[in-house]
């Protein structure tokens, strides 16, 4: 009989153990998930506005030397990323196959002008400095017009502004609801434990004694339950690169680290405090109330 508590005390503690260590796991997780999303918030901005389509009409009969002329003037511009030349005939088949129609034969001929397709640098898309540029474009006299989508701009910045606001607002509470469900996690395996750190505080022992095993194996979980979580992150980061890799740039080595330690800080101090709590309140109780 005594063997069969003894056999069933060790599983409820490993039980108890794991079920600690997936809790933390996945709440560290979820705050890791989180701060992943903030590091690449600018990214995903850039690559965003870095995708707002804007283009430069050019005149009808406008030379390739002009052309070419006007292409290398756009490259050596600070606010352009990169550019693209279209020719009329690969519009109009790229019209024709969205449209579904030969529109050529029906015109009788082929309405479409020679243009340049412009990939504006992130910091240059918004309504001011698009403004300016269209104005400074427009002085050269082989350009017909400018085109872009000028509320498409103004939403997307707008836009951009307010999801930042509400991650770091949504970061907030995730982070104080994380705070409680690790807290709450490690009250109930220290209440498991309850009558030992009684007993223990009966015979004499000194409450830091009491408190140092408890502690530092409050510490060990949140430090393995947070390299579990940078793991779980590192695997979904490997499958995004591969998905996304305009969004997600190993080359910001330093930014993933310095969200791995955070995740670690994390880890160890809520799961020190916690546990500090949680033991106080034993050695505090009555006797009486430990059932």
């Amino acid at each position: 009989m005594s063997a069969n508590h003894q056999s069933h005390a060790k599983r409820r503690l490993i039980s108890s153990y794991f079920t600690t260590i997936i809790s933390i796991s996945l709440v560290l997780f979820m705050l890791g998930i989180l701060g992943l999303i903030l590091l690449n918030t600018q990214q995903i901005s850039n690559h965003v506005k870095e995708n707002i389509g804007f283009s430069i009409i050019l005149k009808d009969g406008i030379k390739d030397v002009d052309i070419n002329q006007i292409k290398k003037s756009l490259d050596a511009e600070s606010y352009v990323k990169s550019t693209n030349f279209i020719h009329p005939d690969s519009a109009a088949v790229q019209l024709k196959n969205e449209l579904g129609e030969d529109f050529i034969s029906f015109l009788g001929y082929n309405p479409l002008l020679p243009s340049i397709d412009i990939k504006l640098i992130a910091d240059y898309a918004n309504t001011d400095s698009l403004v300016i540029i269209e104005a400074d474009l427009l002085k050269n006299t082989n350009v017909k017009e400018v085109f872009y989508q000028k509320d498409l701009v103004s939403l997307v910045n707008q836009n951009v502004k307010k999801i930042s606001f509400y991650m770091l607002a949504f970061s907030g509470l995730l982070l104080i609801i994380a705070t409680a469900l690790i807290n709450n996690t490690i009250r109930l395996s220290i209440y498991s434990k309850r009558f030992l750190i009684k007993t223990m505080q009966l015979v004499g022992a000194r409450h830091s004694f009491i408190r140092r095993p408890f502690v530092l194996q409050g510490i060990g979980n949140g430090i393995v339950s947070a390299f579990i979580a940078i793991g779980l992150i590192v695997t979904i980061l490997y499958y995004l690169q591969k998905q996304y890799p305009q969004l997600i740039d190993f080359k910001n080595i330093e930014l993933y680290g310095a969200l791995f330690l955070i995740i670690i800080i994390i880890g160890i101090i809520i799961s020190w405090i916690s546990t500090n709590l949680a033991v106080r309140k034993y050695l505090r109780i009555e006797t009486g109330d430990l059932y």
